[in-house]
């Protein structure tokens, strides 16, 4: 039988995020966010291809991306709920690192578990930082959906979009815990 690290499984089994708008100052500096980054590069990579890049975003980085999330919100014709809810992100935050999933061509490692890969980096590093006694939140929201936004704020590529964008910081307040998946209805036992 395996031996289990009981603090690891019982960190895994309670872990929660904290929403971004619950992170404050400080935030890691550099020194304290490459030992987190470096967990976050311990994923699942069929191939060694590297398929993911990411930003460290900092308070100036966060203002600006902001200003072009409102502008493109604009271009786009949306309402202002729609532009406040696509930069409110960006305006609020303090420090994100910005995952970004790059695959590489291969014939061996199809494109979609190159993306999966990049998905994994995200949640590595929202699990470091937490574990690390930071609080962190996993976002998205359509600027990280749309290709000219990500062009024009991230440098993407036309093969590359947003993972997912972790925020990092200390929290302010914890909200309730929220129900949780029951088992029961989301698991299937198959013995033959």
């Amino acid at each position: 039988m395996a031996q289990t690290d009981i603090t690891a499984t019982n960190f895994l089994q309670t872990r929660r995020s904290v929403p971004a708008k619950m992170l404050g100052l400080p935030v890691p500096n550099r020194a304290a966010l490459m030992p987190l980054l470096t967990a976050a590069l311990r994923v699942p990579d069929h191939g060694k291809l590297e398929p993911w890049r990411l930003l460290v975003l900092e308070k100036g980085a966060l203002a600006r991306i902001a200003t072009l999330a409102t502008a493109r919100a604009a271009t786009l014709g949306y309402d202002a709920e729609k532009t406040a809810k696509g930069s409110a992100q960006f305006e609020t935050g303090n420090l994100a690192v910005a995952v970004i999933s790059s695959p590489k061509p291969s014939d061996k490692i199809p494109a979609v578990e190159q993306v999966y890969s990049a998905g994994a980096v995200c949640l590595s590093l929202l699990n470091a930082a937490l574990a690390a006694g930071w609080g962190a939140n996993w976002l998205s929201g359509w600027p990280s959906h749309d290709a000219g936004f990500t062009n024009a704020a991230f440098g993407t590529a036309p093969h590359e979009t947003v993972a997912g964008i972790i925020h990092i910081g200390t929290p302010t307040n914890m909200p309730p815990e929220r129900p949780r998946p029951d088992l029961g209805a989301v698991v299937e036992w198959v013995a033959q």
